[in-house]
């Protein structure tokens, strides 16, 4: 297949609000040794997107500046060393940037078969929340079955799979929202309670039911402390995204004398080989949860490629529920 010179992208303009995102006409990007190249169906809105374009999250530097963490689509061009795809084959793939466009370039490791009987839209949705959690909840914080499993933002992309995959490890999950049919959704998806932040304290919450055993948090600020105190003795706290700040001060004296664990990271500047592991790990663990009808795709809207400042206004609203996807190519 011959690809033209050029393609459609979202570039950030410079940073500030959704509006700052603007079509441009870019160079069709050309792969590297072990990378593809990607005719992008569909890409996931995730938000480090919204935060690379206030200016908060800048890209590792040998990373495309267009934003955009995941798609799915089409293998159409493959650079030299690589052996797992070939010209044709639909695949889905965390990206180290560049979504946001008709063509991208990702490492052929970082890609994975569409899991049997989903759409290319649905399947968009999956490799920057499927990592992230797997990675996070598995990989960092260790939960086993029969543990209690707290997650905030039960709704969000990363709360409804997060709820999902430790339901099917067989953990007690619960989750925090920000309403009450917010909440039932969080129950709906396998959560045996949760909790409207608005109206209860979710740290009198988890004590009634012993404590949590892990708690996965993407707020930060005053929550981290809350954390702390809803944890049980020996419990982990896994932090993945600061929206309440990354600046707070603790009293370490609690961590100690309950044995707790505080740690966390972050996806995207993690190495190539670092983020092939982890696609292994989903690949074999998550894809036949997926496969068998245990773990799905929540989706709360589309828009269209152009459309990408209503689709940042959406996710910034807090009104959404699961996942938002950028139609470029269907």
């Amino acid at each position: 297949m011959t690809l033209s010179h050029s393609m459609l992208a979202i570039e950030i303009s410079s940073p500030g609000g959704p509006d700052v995102l603007q079509p441009v006409s870019v160079p069709v990007p050309v792969p590297g040794h072990g990378q593809i190249i990607i005719r992008v169906a569909y890409a996931g809105v995730n938000r480090p997107d919204a935060l690379q374009r206030a200016g908060a999250y800048a890209p590792p530097p040998s990373a495309s500046p267009l934003p955009g963490l995941e798609c799915s689509g089409t293998v159409v061009e493959v650079g030299p060393g690589v052996s797992r795809w070939t010209i044709g084959d639909q695949v889905c793939a965390l990206l180290p940037g560049g979504g946001y466009a008709e063509y991208v370039a990702t490492p052929e490791a970082h890609a994975l078969p569409i899991p049997r009987g989903l759409s290319l839209k649905e399947a968009a949705c999956l490799p920057e929340t499927c990592f992230t959690v797997w990675s996070n909840v598995v990989m960092r914080g260790a939960l086993r079955g029969g543990e209690r499993f707290l997650v905030h933002g039960g709704t969000s992309g990363i709360g409804t799979t997060a709820i999902q995959i430790a339901h099917a490890l067989g953990a007690r999950v619960f989750a925090t929202a920000g309403s009450d049919r917010k909440c039932q959704v969080c129950r709906d998806l396998g959560a045996e309670a949760a909790f409207n932040y608005r109206d209860v304290d979710f740290v009198a919450e988890m004590k009634g039911f012993g404590g949590a055993n892990l708690i996965l948090d993407m707020v930060g600020g005053p929550y981290i402390e809350r954390n702390f105190k809803a944890l049980a003795d020996g419990g982990r706290l896994v932090q993945i995204a600061f929206l309440q700040g990354a600046k707070v001060t603790l009293n370490l004296a609690e961590l100690m004398t309950r044995r707790l664990v505080l740690t966390g990271s972050t996806l995207r500047p993690q190495s190539d080989l670092a983020k092939a592991r982890i696609a292994r790990a989903v690949e074999d663990q998550v894809w036949p949860m997926i496969e068998r009808g245990a773990v799905k795709v929540v989706m709360d809207s589309e828009y269209d490629l152009p459309d990408a400042p209503a689709a940042h206004w959406r996710i910034e609203s807090g009104s959404h529920v699961g996942k938002i996807v950028l139609k470029v190519n269907p």
